[in-house]
């Protein structure tokens, strides 16, 4: 490449990242999902609109897995362990047995309705049967719901990717070979999920301990090796024939919920680069399309995508919950948050690497499926939502923490900002009660500091600014999360600030 086309090659690419960024803005003034108009801006810039031709599904397959992998990073760096640490066994069904129920039920509705033959049929509901963890982590995060849904929902996407890239690749190669026995696909399974799993956990722990014994030289190397971490236990993971995509998710997990240096900024740096995992992964996937071929998949597409949101989808829900207790409400909004996004389309692209016949029809139809019942089902999520009773507005958002270590003192410093609706506001700072010889030394209010004295009351939008030891500094937060949630005589109330305390919305 020359440097004239390396300029143009980036010129090009910065303002379809800028037109993405731009359309992601205008996407949550609308209520749509952000993806939507990542797949617009790549049908526009490709061979039915500007004209840039794209048809590497060997490619897009592989940097679409890269995608898929940052994008869990994230996810599981941004997940709060004490929401899902009650969910595991739920979401773990959820992940596993729903996915083969979807799977199952979507295939007897494509064999029924388009005549599908078995095998094809089989390959199109794994494919969709997986909710997809970016759209799911982007769409329900602007939603106030009670924290078991969002971290069941969340647990389940981050779960299922793993799976369903199992099943779309034994059906994928079955189409040509035939199928494998049951045996021999549990056999695969139960491998690359435990060997993956156990090795995402091993990759975090190890991370884990060696951030916090080893001093960087500066603030930007914590989110680099944090995220590397993740991308490591990912590809160490496929190296030995696991699930990378589950390592990922486990690693950022662990990692993300170990109290490590300069987590907001790590937070922050996995979040732009899942936003731009995501924005590549869903320009490229509108490029891999060609819109003219569209039209003949649309009737195919609205009947697989209504088997899928009105009998697939719930009765995989309603069956794997039903053992474990949950409300019929939350049943409910769970079935209708299904999203899909991304991990379709980039699974549809395995048959055509795979040379499956009447594979590129298969990519149309999930397309079209994708883009339909996520302009149905994203809007409609906080509706749902209200309409099930499980949010009302102004519903408690927590308090966010962020730490910085003090080598010299053995000291962390903590950044406490104060959201709208806790119950910090109105508390005076002698009020806190915080664990010496943790102090308020610093609010920033209104663009303007201040030095707090005991009676200082707090208000919203506030920004603490406390010192504290690394001996105490897990009973300062939870103290403040305790009073975020019920106030000054939160222990009166029997709230002590655990992760994995259910927050009371009365």
């Amino acid at each position: 490449m020359t440097l004239p086309q390396l300029y143009l090659s980036l010129l090009i690419a910065s303002l379809i990242l800028l037109a993405s960024i731009a359309g992601a803005r205008l996407a949550g003034r609308l209520g749509l999902p952000s993806l939507l108009l990542f797949l617009a801006v790549g049908v526009l810039v490709g061979e039915d609109g500007i004209g840039l031709d794209f048809d590497d599904a060997q490619l897009a397959q592989s940097l679409g897995t890269a995608a898929l992998a940052v994008i869990l990073v994230d996810g599981g760096l941004t997940t709060a362990w004490g929401d899902i640490r009650r969910l595991l066994a739920p979401a773990g069904v959820l992940a596993t047995a729903g996915v083969g129920i979807c799977m199952l039920v979507t295939a007897v509705g494509a064999h029924l309705l388009l005549g599908v033959d078995w095998t094809p049929a089989l390959l199109l509901g794994a494919i969709v049967s997986s909710t997809d963890a970016a759209a799911v982590f982007a769409v329900l995060r602007a939603v106030p719901l009670p924290r078991k849904v969002t971290g069941l929902l969340e647990a389940e996407s981050g779960f299922n990717d793993a799976p369903t890239i199992i099943l779309v690749l034994v059906f994928s190669s079955g189409a040509a070979e035939g199928l494998p026995s049951p045996g021999s696909l549990a056999g695969t399974l139960v491998y690359q999920l435990t060997v993956g799993g156990v090795l995402g956990v091993l990759v975090g722990r190890a991370g884990v301990a060696a951030l916090r014994h080893i001093a960087l030289p500066a603030t930007g190397l914590y989110p680099l090796a944090t995220v590397g971490l993740g991308v490591t236990a990912f590809a160490a993971a496929g190296v030995i024939g696991a699930s990378g995509i589950l390592a990922a998710y486990l690693a950022g997990l662990v990692l993300g919920n170990s109290n490590l240096p300069h987590r907001a900024a790590t937070r922050s740096f996995a979040e732009g680069a899942g936003w731009l995992a995501q924005i590549g992964l869903f320009v490229m996937l509108g490029l891999l399309v060609t819109p003219s071929e569209l039209p003949d998949a649309v009737l195919p597409a609205l009947g697989v995508g209504l088997v899928l949101l009105l009998a697939a989808r719930p009765l995989s829900v309603l069956l794997c919950l039903l053992p474990f207790g949950i409300p019929w409400r939350e049943q409910a909004f769970i079935s209708w948050a299904g999203l899909r996004g991304a991990v379709p389309i980039v699974l549809a692209s395995f048959p055509i690497v795979e040379g499956v016949s009447g594979a590129r029809d298969v990519l149309n139809i999930v397309f079209v499926l994708v883009v339909t019942y996520t302009l149905v089902q994203g809007p409609s999520l906080p509706a749902m939502a209200r309409l099930l009773g499980l949010t009302r507005p102004g519903a408690l958002r927590e308090i966010q923490v962020e730490t910085a270590p003090l080598d010299v003192l053995d000291a962390d410093l903590l950044t406490v900002a104060v959201p709208e609706g806790s119950k910090l506001q109105g508390v005076a700072v002698f009020e806190l009660r915080l664990p010496p010889p943790t102090v308020v030394t610093l609010i920033v209010r209104d663009g303007a500091s201040l030095v707090p004295h005991g009676d200082t009351v707090l208000r919203a939008r506030d920004q603490l600014l406390l010192v504290t030891t690394s001996a105490v500094r897990d009973r300062a937060e939870r103290r403040l999360r305790a009073i975020g949630r019920r106030g000054k005589l939160a222990r009166w109330f029997g709230e002590h600030g655990e992760l994995d305390v259910p927050v009371d919305r009365t």
